[in-house]
């Protein structure tokens, strides 16, 4: 894969308050440059939410309300995450829930596209028993030494979901082959489906 040909790209991961829907309370963005992680340039905010954070989320990511009193509400936020974001494509595992939670907070936002690592997971490694981040971390075993955090904060698992997307991006020969197998249909970037020709 050459890396060089890659649009801009950001690796997202969000952690809710356990709501449905969620309010946010960790959101990062990791970019990738030259199919590396960029550290340098990679952005994360706290949040306080609107709603409790619920006990079960709270152990989850370690989150806990009381961790999150002095932080930020999302108004305070949401301007500097959508420039962060701007108009790059992301990429998420699970890619269908980062995606709707932070359009629903950020209504103007839209991204050029948006590659799933989990779809993409699937693509690549067909007979894997699961494909969660904790089963696909143990089989590709990426480099996690650099990781910030923990696993289930937002950070880390950027952090992982970027070093399995490059060692999977590795085994395709060009973005175009990339995105066929890693946007789900019905999100930003999706290959148009081959029209059947008609005589009309």
């Amino acid at each position: 894969m050459n890396f060089s040909s890659w649009p801009t790209l950001l690796v997202v991961d969000v952690e809710g308050n356990g709501t449905n829907p969620p309010d946010l309370v960790e959101v990062a963005a990791l970019p990738v440059r030259d199919g590396q992680p960029d550290k340098s340039t990679a952005a994360a905010w706290l949040t306080k939410p609107k709603r409790p954070v619920t006990p079960f989320a709270a152990r989850v990511h370690g989150l806990t309300n009381q961790v999150l009193e002095g932080q930020p509400g999302w108004e305070e936020i949401r301007d500097a995450v959508h420039t962060c974001l701007g108009t790059a494509w992301i990429a998420a595992h699970n890619a269908h829930v980062d995606y709707r939670v932070l359009s629903a907070h950020i209504p103007r936002w839209q991204p050029a596209g948006v590659l799933d690592t989990l779809r993409l997971a699937k693509a690549t490694y067909p007979s894997l028993p699961k494909y969660n981040l904790d089963a696909l971390i143990e089989h590709v075993a990426p480099d996690l030494s650099d990781a910030p955090a923990q696993r289930h904060r937002a950070t880390y698992d950027a952090y992982a979901t970027t070093q399995l997307l490059i060692a999977m991006a590795d085994r395709y020969e060009t973005w175009e082959q990339l995105v066929a197998a890693a946007v789900p249909p019905g999100l930003p970037g999706a290959p148009e489906p081959e029209q059947e020709p008609t005589l009309w």
